[in-house]
């Protein structure tokens, strides 16, 4: 089972530290001067409605629809986790339009070797090549998020059925 990050929109209070934590981890450069409007592409999304405040990103999916719509095989399950290839991107859209979420989205980025611009498919990593884990959730004010570790999830649902079994009841 993949690992995934969650929200609890109880918590969210909309400050959007976790969009820029996101843009930080995965630029070159991690300085926030180099921030501009056009290079702040962050890979999950607070959304503020008059009910509710949370950020949206990628659920890893299992059988995900965005890898399976991807002509190019660009979208791969890869370290327990649903992974963009950028080289293999081709910029079609068949995955913003396959996300049941919301969660893919695609940016132009310089490619200087080129001269040209290139479109990247951009959805959550998980930050899998930072150390420390999600850096959305390393900043988060109010702990509204957090990792949920698909092994973990497996054990605790096999021990809920333990319980159910036994008669033994219990939110976790």
């Amino acid at each position: 089972m993949n690992d995934f990050v969650i929200a609890d929109p109880g918590k969210c209070i909309g400050c959007r530290t976790c969009e820029v934590a996101c843009v930080m981890a995965h630029q070159k450069e991690q300085a926030l001067e180099k921030l501009t409007v056009e290079n702040f592409s962050p890979r999950l999304r607070v959304v503020k409605t008059a009910k509710v405040t949370t950020p949206i990103q990628c659920h890893q999916c299992e059988d995900a629809p965005c890898a399976k719509a991807c002509a190019a095989q660009a979208i791969v399950q890869q370290d327990q986790s649903v992974q963009v290839i950028q080289g293999r991107c081709i910029g079609c859209k068949a995955c913003l339009m396959a996300c049941p979420y919301g969660a893919m989205d695609l940016v132009l980025t310089a490619a200087p070797a080129q001269g040209e611009s290139k479109v990247e498919a951009l959805k959550c990593d998980l930050c899998r090549k930072q150390d420390g884990g999600p850096s959305c959730i390393k900043v988060c004010p109010t702990k509204a998020l957090y990792e949920v570790r698909g092994s973990k999830m497996v054990e605790q649902m096999q021990n809920r059925r333990k319980r159910a079994a036994l008669g033994v009841t219990s939110s976790r």
